[in-house]
């Protein structure tokens, strides 16, 4: 018999907001809008890196994807650049970073005016570039992300409906102008219990697959794709960094106080 906590994690989901959200056959007949954000200009510009691959490697920066894609989020709603500005110093750059990061993802975008401004950079893919330590120090420690408790959903199977409702979630999200942050997992391999951040989507030709483009903190370089199946209504891990193509589980994260 499923447990109440695995009811929760499956109806809850399904419940937030469905009343609104459009049907699959609707939403993929409207035009993709413009990407949310822009890769390699509102992304970091290095990487959550891999224990395996790096072992030994000083000043390692593993384990923080789920906290760098959020923040991606944050940067996009409470952050601004001024390029004309004088820079700053690290440390005052350090603190700017946390003051941005201290605001919860899922929050309405705040004024130009009331927003944390970056002097003397155009982007946070700029700004992350020459500043490396300055940004990681105020990003600060990813302890809680691995703990936050819809991360135990990896461990569940989910019905169909609910990855299609993700799908509908996901695709009325980037149609409003708002990335959108997945968990993705393709457990029980471990190969893949990981985050990533949609912000861009593309239909097929014959409006049966969904690709949604993301943000990937492991790899700052090259956009990753995230597809979804609309006949076997699943996720499948298209062009994932360092993950095998196949089917894979994804829910969404960071867009209320408890989701």
């Amino acid at each position: 018999m499923w447990s109440p906590l695995l009811l929760a994690l499956m109806v809850v989901p399904l419940l937030v907001g469905c009343a609104s959200v459009p049907s699959m056959d609707a939403a993929v007949r409207v035009p993709p809008p413009p990407p949310v954000i822009q890769f390699g200009v509102d992304t970091f510009a290095f990487p959550n890196e891999s224990r395996t691959k790096n072992r030994g490697k000083p000043d390692l920066y593993a384990n923080y994807c789920f906290l760098m894609a959020r923040a991606v989020t944050q940067f996009h709603r409470f952050a601004r650049f001024d390029p004309t500005g004088p820079k700053l110093s690290p440390e005052e750059y350090e603190t700017r970073v946390a003051m941005v990061v201290s605001h919860a993802p899922w929050q309405d975008p705040l004024p130009l005016d009331d927003r944390v401004v970056f002097p003397g950079y155009a982007s946070l893919y700029a700004l992350s570039r020459d500043e490396e330590h300055a940004v990681k120090a105020g990003l600060g420690s990813p302890v809680w992300t691995w703990f936050h408790w819809t991360n135990w959903r990896v461990v569940f199977p989910v019905p169909g409906a609910q990855q299609e409702q993700v799908a509908r979630e996901t695709l009325a999200e980037l149609q409003a102008g708002r990335p959108v942050q997945f968990l993705v997992t393709n457990f029980p391999t471990w190969e893949l219990n990981h985050t990533v951040l949609a912000y861009d989507y593309r239909i097929g030709d014959n409006g049966g697959v969904v690709e949604f483009v993301v943000y990937d903190p492991n790899d700052p370089y090259v956009p990753g794709i995230i597809s979804f199946d609309r006949a076997d209504r699943r996720f499948i891990a298209t062009h994932l960094f360092d993950t095998t193509e196949g089917a894979i589980r994804a829910f969404r994260m960071y867009y209320q106080p408890l989701l």
